[in-house]
């Protein structure tokens, strides 16, 4: 499509997971259009792989897309409740945490009532001229005088488990798991690996659980598998009055406390915990033998086919090495930033830090040549800028609603978080 007579939007936005649809939901009444979104899924899907019948969100449902800013919008997760008949059958179940199900579900509603989501749209670069220019794989199809990337993560994978542009044989990666195993002809008698101490290794061990695996390796390269800390002084982390500390800091010592407060955000569950350990003690009442065996301060450094399938080489935090050897290794390795699709062009206007990255100021907006008259934000790749909270969805609707204060230059949104007991500075 010629560029000419390609659609022009004041706000383009590249993804439409749960960053992007607080953006636009929150934007409606306060910028001259509405956002349009981009996303190369063919539909609506949030995590689809790692939606299992016990995933549950580490987020209370109030942090919705929009709630914490502006409660009355339409697009909250009450109004999807009741606009969909499920209030009262939500509310009897008494969920501590919501099912990450129901949650996906929640997005699809919401992109469905925004109506300015186009789905299967690959967007491959993002260049600038006198606008930005997004390109799908035929050409342009849309420009833009401000462009908000929220693209979201993809699975981290060591180097030991890939080869050419994929994993190694016998493994797979944790949001792939239930797939694999539906497809799977094997019984699950053999042994089985999960590499990664995380909530996504843990689930992924919930998951070979419930499918009547009894031997269950589960190896973490920290000393234990650290439970979330969900306390009060630690959900403090995840405030505005935080962030907006935490900003401030020298980016030395950010660098210092987010390796301080990492069980905030990337620890375990505590009922997932619960359940696995419940789940060995009664296969040791019933059986003799626990399925899962755990294993921290394991840190695997090489990978290969053996004999009897896919070994895999430990260093041991304690000191020394050993081997493992299954026929199935899940890898929940941690997750990273999605590739930015900037061109080349683009890419020698942004300023960068010494690691490459953009430098994002506080509004989320990058540094760039042209920033005054054209905005570019990035979401979801702040850690290191605005802390732990960026990248998960506790301050969803707080950071979309600082980017639309930003593109509406006004205050469009009041932020108040004024009853502190915790004072940073």
């Amino acid at each position: 499509m010629p560029e000419t007579t390609t659609p022009h939007h004041f706000v383009a936005g590249i993804g439409a997971g749960p960053a992007n649809l607080s953006l636009a939901a929150l934007a409606g009444r306060h910028l001259p259009e509405r956002v349009v979104l981009f996303d190369r899924q063919s539909g609506p899907s949030w995590h689809s792989g790692m939606l299992g019948a016990d995933a549950r969100l580490q987020n209370s449902w109030i942090k919705d897309l929009v709630s914490l800013v502006d409660p009355c919008n339409r697009l909250s997760f009450l109004n999807y409740l009741v606009t969909t008949g499920r209030i009262f059958a939500f509310l009897n179940a008494q969920f501590t945490a919501v099912p990450r199900v129901e949650y996906a579900r929640y997005l699809a509603w919401a992109a469905g009532e925004l109506g300015t989501v186009h789905y299967g749209v690959d967007v491959v670069e993002v260049d600038f001229t006198d606008r930005f220019v997004v390109r799908g794989r035929n050409g342009a199809v849309a420009t833009a005088d401000h462009l908000v990337l929220g693209l979201g993560t993809r699975p981290r994978v060591p180097e030991c488990f890939r080869s050419g542009t994929g994993l190694i044989e016998g493994a797979v990666l944790a949001e792939h798991l239930d797939a694999h195993l539906n497809r799977s002809e094997a019984p699950p008698a053999g042994q089985v690996i999960v590499v990664g101490g995380g909530q996504t290794g843990a689930e992924a061990v919930q998951c070979l659980i419930r499918r009547g695996y009894r031997d269950i390796r589960w190896l973490g390269r920290r000393h234990w598998f650290a439970p979330l800390d969900d306390s009060p002084p630690a959900n403090d982390f995840y405030r505005p009055t935080y962030q907006k500390f935490f900003y401030q800091l020298p980016d030395e010592v950010r660098r210092s406390y987010l390796a301080e407060q990492a069980y905030t955000s990337d620890g375990i569950s505590l009922d997932t915990l619960q359940e696995i350990y419940r789940a060995n003690y009664e296969a040791f009442l019933r059986d003799g033998r626990a399925p899962v065996m755990l294993l921290p301060g394991r840190d695997v450094v090489r990978a290969g086919s053996t004999g009897g399938g896919l070994g895999l080489w430990c260093e041991r935090g304690s000191g020394g090495r050993e081997r493992h050897t299954a026929g199935l290794v899940v890898i929940a390795t941690g997750r990273e930033p999605a590739p930015m699709p900037l061109s080349a062009a683009l890419h020698e206007l942004v300023e960068t830090d010494n690691a490459g990255e953009p430098l994002i100021e506080q509004d989320y907006s990058v540094r760039w040549k042209h920033s005054t008259a054209h905005k570019l934000f990035l979401q979801n790749r702040g850690r290191f800028t605005h802390g732990l909270a960026d990248p998960n969805l506790s301050l969803l609707s707080v950071r979309s609603a600082m980017i639309v204060n930003s593109l509406a230059d006004r205050e469009a949104y009041t932020i108040r978080d004024e009853q502190v007991y915790t004072m940073w500075a």
